[in-house]
């Protein structure tokens, strides 16, 4: 995998062990790269604002409070207030050990003849996981951080077919023993639980740990989610780790239900 030089993380002087446990924990603007990269190993997932007055909103909602330090604020940022950087605590993940799936998706996915892969669309999965949405975070400037963060072996998709219809996916960064899953689509009922569950095992097979989904729902936690304190979570980005890579090739669905 390639390791890019970078300089000193902007993230260095951010302590989370003080930042809120809901709603942004700090602010900056710069969605690079190997900035973004550094971002996901301190815990932190971006949401950038999709216009001026979301960014206003931004500043308005929460000067104060980086005022006063509660909210960190990244080094050398131009316009801080065009991206807010989340942690929530505590924060749901899937043990992928514990990665299931409810019954009637079971039978479901036992009646069709669907078929996974990973990375072999990865920006047809995240242009697909932006599509329809009003308020889109997924803007160009970080579709392109994260197209060049999958180039460089960081990024990381799993697809869903019928036949060769692109139908479900599942997109994300992985870091060491933790994949942080940002986003999922599906345009077949199952399809997007499917890509889900099949990350949990293709990650398990190169060694991962758990899949971080970031935000809690009922949704997710009938896949095995659960949240954990956000220090546990950090605990687990550092958790010692030889990465294997995630096995590439087209499988049918119906294993998952084994």
């Amino acid at each position: 995998m390639p390791s890019p030089v970078r300089p000193r993380s902007a993230w260095d002087l951010l302590d989370l062990a003080v930042a809120p446990s809901d709603g942004p924990v700090a602010f900056g603007n710069d969605l690079n790269p190997w900035s973004l990269l550094d971002a996901y190993r301190q815990g932190l997932y971006p949401f950038p604002a999709i216009s001026v007055e979301h960014r206003l909103l931004n500043e308005l909602s929460y000067e104060s409070d980086v005022a006063a330090g509660r909210i960190g604020l990244q080094t050398g940022s131009r316009d801080p207030y065009g991206v807010a950087w989340c942690s929530p605590d505590p924060r749901p993940v899937i043990p992928v050990v514990q990665a299931r799936i409810q019954r009637s998706l079971r039978r479901q996915l036992r009646g069709v003849d669907w078929t996974t892969t990973a990375d072999v669309c990865f920006e047809r999965v995240v242009t697909q996981c932006r599509e329809g949405r009003t308020e889109c975070w997924l803007t160009d400037e970080l579709l392109a951080s994260l197209t060049r963060l999958h180039e460089c072996g960081y990024a990381h998709s799993v697809e869903v077919w019928d036949g060769n219809e692109l139908i479900g996916g599942v997109f994300g960064v992985r870091i060491g023993a933790v994949f942080s899953a940002d986003s999922q689509f599906t345009l077949r009922s199952g399809a997007g639980k499917a890509a889900v569950a099949e990350l949990a095992r293709r990650f398990a097979e190169a060694g991962g740990i758990a899949v971080d989904v970031q935000r809690d729902s009922d949704h997710i936690r009938l896949l095995g989610a659960r949240p954990i304190p956000r220090a546990q979570y950090l605990e687990l980005l550092r958790t010692p780790h030889r990465p294997s890579p995630l096995r590439t090739g087209r499988r049918a669905v119906r294993l998952l239900t084994d």
